[in-house]
């Protein structure tokens, strides 16, 4: 199998988790409710890209990455993982998985034996696996190998997950919210070193993250789940092109605004805010000059938070 990047490719997929029981903390028996986590979920992650799954808590995402690691295989669908022109089904294919690192946040590592452990065994599993670049991340995030991951701090011990998704250099690397437990500065020193070895070493790399703010400049590429459906998958700069905000006076704004999708509205005083879903045509921005109305760009955050506020998941990842 070629180590070229994988690419995956979701087609009407579908994930429904039967009801099950569980043992509550009284010694009683409680049955979990199932329920639907993908429902015709069809996109595209593209090889040898930096595409950012974006979602709100219970959207499907990790139900989705899951596929992709061949953790579980979809209710309905199908879903294929490989280099461009040879995806294939990842469910119980070595060729397939030994190219695949999901990296969750809490940390796929062994627990009780020290970090040096856990470093070797992945060096093992991960023909890329670069172990000079292991070493260099561990000096960088400041991780003790003679401790064991449950004596790390949560911070550290992301730092780890981090580390071990960098260093494996898979064709397809997944960060499931590995930035959970880092301080700022960790995060950052994170997201400059995938984005360096990213230039240098080409892979597909999938980064599910709530910190769209701060994490879209390394966005190539964006899937949006909103209860359980693919709402878009697109290039990152086409859904940035998604939104235009208009600020200025109530009747101006509402005048440039009809025959528009509005996402958001918000009134200062005589002053009224609006963001838009698209952009406006040269006639319409000529006429926004003309009546003194502002128009800009709308961060990516601001537009994934418009475009699913008005839904509420239904179940959790």
């Amino acid at each position: 199998m070629s180590l070229d990047p994988f690419g995956a490719h979701f087609d009407d997929v579908g994930v429904r988790y039967r009801a099950s029981w569980r043992m509550t903390q009284q010694g009683t028996v409680a049955k979990e409710a199932g329920g639907v986590a993908l429902d015709g979920a069809t996109c595209v992650f593209p090889a040898g890209a930096i595409t950012g799954l974006l979602g709100r808590n219970g959207a499907g995402k990790t139900s989705l990455l899951g596929l992709l690691a061949g953790f579980r295989r979809p209710t309905a669908g199908r879903v294929r993982v490989g280099p461009e022109g040879q995806e294939q089904d990842p469910w119980e294919n070595p060729a397939i998985l030994s190219g695949v690192q999901l990296v969750r946040e809490s940390g796929d590592v062994m627990a009780e034996e020290d970090v040096s452990t856990t470093l070797k065994h992945y060096a093992t599993m991960r023909p890329e696996w670069d172990s000079d670049y292991a070493d260099r991340l561990l000096d960088l995030f400041e991780i003790d190998v003679e401790k064991t991951p449950a004596a790390l701090s949560r911070g550290k011990r992301s730092a780890l997950g981090a580390t071990i998704g960098l260093a494996a250099r898979a064709p397809l690397t997944i960060f499931d919210e590995v930035y959970l437990g880092m301080d700022a500065p960790t995060r950052y020193a994170f997201y400059d070193e995938l984005l360096k070895d990213y230039a240098e070493h080409p892979r597909t790399i999938i980064l599910s993250s709530h910190l769209v703010e701060e994490s879209e400049r390394l966005f190539e590429h964006v899937v949006v789940v909103d209860r359980g459906r693919v709402l878009l998958a697109e290039p990152a700069d086409d859904m940035r092109a998604r939104g235009t905000s208009l600020t200025g006076s109530a009747a101006a704004v509402d005048h440039l605004a009809a025959g528009h999708r509005v996402l958001h509205r918000q009134e200062l005083g005589p002053t009224v805010m609006v963001t838009l879903e698209g952009a406006l045509t040269e006639r319409e921005e000529a006429e926004a000059a003309d009546s003194g109305v502002q128009v800009g760009a709308v961060p990516l955050q601001d537009l994934f938070v418009h475009l699913t506020r008005t839904t509420a998941p239904k179940e959790t990842d």
